[in-house]
C-alpha cells in the first residue's frame, strides 16, 4: 500500500512537517515528484478549475509551470485537526512577457489513512509586483 508520511491523525510536529515537505516538493518544479503526495482518485478545486485525479494532476502542473517561471512558494500551517489542514501560502513568479506577480491563497487539505491528500481547494489571487518588490528569491 502507498503511503506518504507523516500519517494522519497529526500532531503540530508532524503537521508542521507535511507543510514544509509539500512546500519542498512544490519548489521542485516537477509535476511527477508533487503528483505523489496526492491519491490516485484526488480531487481539487484550484481557483475556478476542478482537477481529478492524479494524471490530471501532473498534466495541470507541467502547464502551470511552463507558463509561471522561476516558480517560488512559502507555505505556513493555518491549522489543523485530525487528518485536515489549512495552509496559507504566497508564491511569485513572471510570464513569458516578464512580468513578475505574487499570488496569495489559502488551501483547505484533507488525507486519507495512507497520508495521501485526497482532497485539495484552493482560492488564490494573482497580485502583478515589479521584479524590484519580490520578497521570494
Amino acid at each position: 500500500m502507498e503511503q506518504k508520511h507523516p500519517l494522519p491523525p497529526f500532531t503540530l510536529e508532524t503537521a508542521l512537517e507535511k507543510v514544509r515537505l509539500a512546500e519542498e516538493a512544490w519548489n521542485s518544479k516537477d509535476p511527477e515528484r508533487v503528483s505523489l503526495a496526492y491519491s490516485e482518485d484526488t480531487q481539487w478545486r484550484n481557483r475556478t478549475q476542478f482537477i481529478n485525479g492524479r494524471n490530471e494532476v501532473k498534466a495541470f502542473l507541467k502547464s502551470k509551470w511552463e507558463t509561471e517561471l522561476d516558480y517560488t512558494l512559502k507555505k505556513e500551517l493555518w491549522g489543523f485537526r485530525g487528518n485536515r489542514m489549512a495552509v496559507l501560502f504566497e508564491y511569485e513568479y513572471h510570464n513569458k512577457e516578464g512580468q513578475w506577480f505574487r499570488a496569495y491563497g489559502n488551501e483547505n487539505w484533507e488525507f486519507d489513512d495512507n497520508g495521501l491528500m485526497c482532497k485539495r481547494y484552493a482560492s488564490i489571487n494573482d497580485l502583478p509586483i515589479a521584479a524590484s518588490e519580490r520578497k521570494l528569491k
